[in-house]
């Protein structure tokens, strides 16, 4: 008789991410991640197919969770500005933590159409709503009007990517911060 699979399929989902974030897709051995999920091999199988499709699964997972926490705080403030603001603070106070979507973008570039329809989806809903506040800051005086609201939203998730490597690199809080303050005054 089969037994019931005792797991929260979310939850050992999250575990996945967790470790394809610290070790992306080729250093990630099938072993760790059945430790990490706390689950069985043939469960790991049955559930999420093979390691492609359970890092596709990862990624989109944490693209959708990252693009809606972006996206709450850009319109979390009613000045467009602070908005912004908070999304660069964010980055800054979670960039210890390797990022899944720019570590992917690293390792496979382009490669991967379905990985690359992943990232671009979540790059255009999310640079949607980042372009809306960039106007705003600029109707209200904050942002310059000389600068193209797309050229803005590109340049800070520029350096959000960048803020993202340097502190995989070993920066420290005050040279991430001192990265993010850059970022901002240049747009104003």
């Amino acid at each position: 008789m089969a037994r019931i699979k005792e797991f929260d399929k979310e939850e050992v989902l999250d575990a996945a991410i967790a470790v394809f974030r610290e070790h992306g897709f080729e250093g990630t051995s099938t072993e760790m991640l059945v430790r990490a999920m706390n689950i069985g091999r043939q469960s790991l199988y049955d559930t999420f197919g093979y390691k492609w499709k359970l890092y596709r699964l990862a990624v989109e997972r944490y693209s959708a969770e990252e693009t809606r926490a972006h996206i709450e705080l850009l319109r979390g403030t009613p000045r467009a500005l602070d908005g912004i603001r908070s999304m660069m603070a964010r980055v800054v106070e979670n960039a210890g933590q390797a990022c899944l979507g720019v570590n992917s973008i690293c390792e496979f570039g382009q490669s991967r159409p379905d990985l690359t329809a992943l990232h671009h989806a979540a790059d255009l809903r999310l640079k949607k709503v980042a372009i809306e506040r960039v106007r705003e800051a600029q109707d209200a005086g904050d942002i310059a009007v000389s600068l193209s609201a797309e050229a803005v939203a590109d340049f800070l998730f520029a350096n959000i990517t960048g803020i993202r490597i340097a502190a995989r690199g070993g920066a420290g809080p005050e040279q991430l911060q001192s990265l993010s303050g850059l970022a901002l005054r240049a747009i104003i």
